[in-house]
């Protein structure tokens, strides 16, 4: 029987379930959960939840994104309880389970999308939030029906080198590329108070742009970032979203290949890991409500590059969730 870390979580009674001691067992010992954390099973109640979506029938280049939820965890095994840079205790402060992973049909894109959106709101039906290991990031858009059912319309950050507006692949209205156009035509998210951050690379045409700005999108582009900075960018997105409650989306390959080369579609000259890391810790005090990471594909990584980066970020939300 491993040994937990436990600590009282402010109610009467009541004990949030920690990891297990990485002092008393080796971190590369014991159970594959995210960080080592409890199992949904294992507690009477939880109030975040990591959820893996191994799903990647929506891609149209490198495949492997199916693999990501079990890798991100291997990586995650070096994951601590205090977070100094913001000063949280992330699982401490909540009750935070590993929630296994959603099952997704991997031949009938249309019914894994239904069945991760009702996977995802069972999670939230308590109203608990949500961090989600993809999978690629057709998975994104059942997540934010979830998202839709439990607060309306979210105020939607999308961290990525690709806009992920186009209107369909090979006659496909459900991949990778497409999650947002359908979120749009569905009214999940808040027009003019959502953006894209990250992007770069090469587009299809102009009207790839003029189409995103129709949508009601707002572009912090690399090039953008690089001429105003982290804290201009990070103000001018608080400003963006103001109050409302938000969802923030990460495509690993956000991130330059130096940085996550274990990604479906890289692209060069994106942001560094310290860039995206100050500037998701710029959302301390939003109102978040969930958040995903997706598209790491561990075949094309080494030494864990891509899976220690989407692991620390995963923990940078939960961070945020403590505050």
């Amino acid at each position: 029987m491993t040994k937990r870390d436990e600590s009282a979580d402010g109610d009467v009674g009541s004990t949030v379930v920690g990891q297990v001691n990485g002092l008393e067992v080796p971190r590369y010992a014991g159970l594959s959960t995210f960080a080592r954390l409890p199992r949904l099973e294992d507690v009477e109640r939880y109030d975040v939840a990591v959820v893996g979506i191994p799903f990647d029938s929506g891609v149209t280049y490198r495949p492997g994104a199916r693999f990501g939820p079990a890798h991100i965890r291997q990586s995650s095994r070096l994951l601590r309880p205090y977070n100094p840079s913001l000063d949280a205790n992330p699982f401490g402060a909540q009750q935070v389970v590993d929630a296994g992973d959603l099952v997704a049909n991997p031949f009938d894109i249309v019914q894994a999308v239904g069945e991760i959106e009702q996977g995802a709101s069972s999670l939230i039906a308590g109203g608990q939030r949500l961090v989600s290991l993809g999978g690629d990031h057709t998975v994104t858009l059942p997540l934010l029906r979830a998202m839709n059912h439990a607060h309306g319309p979210v105020a939607l950050v999308h961290f990525d080198a690709h806009l992920d507006t186009w209107p369909s692949y090979f006659g496909a209205a459900y991949t990778h590329g497409t999650p947002f156009r359908r979120a749009s035509e569905e009214g999940l998210f808040v027009p003019g108070s959502s953006a894209h951050v990250g992007i770069r690379g090469s587009l299809y045409d102009r009207t790839d742009l003029v189409d995103d700005k129709g949508m009601g999108f707002q572009i912090f582009s690399c090039v953008d970032i690089d001429k105003v900075g982290i804290d201009v960018t990070i103000e001018r997105l608080r400003e963006h979203i103001g109050d409302r409650p938000t969802y923030i989306s990460i495509d690993i390959d956000v991130l330059d290949p130096a940085f996550a080369p274990a990604t479906g579609t890289p692209e060069s000259a994106g942001l560094s890991s310290r860039e995206l890391f100050r500037l998701i810790r710029g959302f301390a005090g939003a109102q978040l409500v969930g958040a995903d990471i997706v598209e790491v594909a561990p075949a094309y990584d080494h030494a864990e590059i891509t899976g220690i980066a989407a692991a620390n970020l995963a923990y940078e939300f939960l961070s945020l969730f403590a505050l």
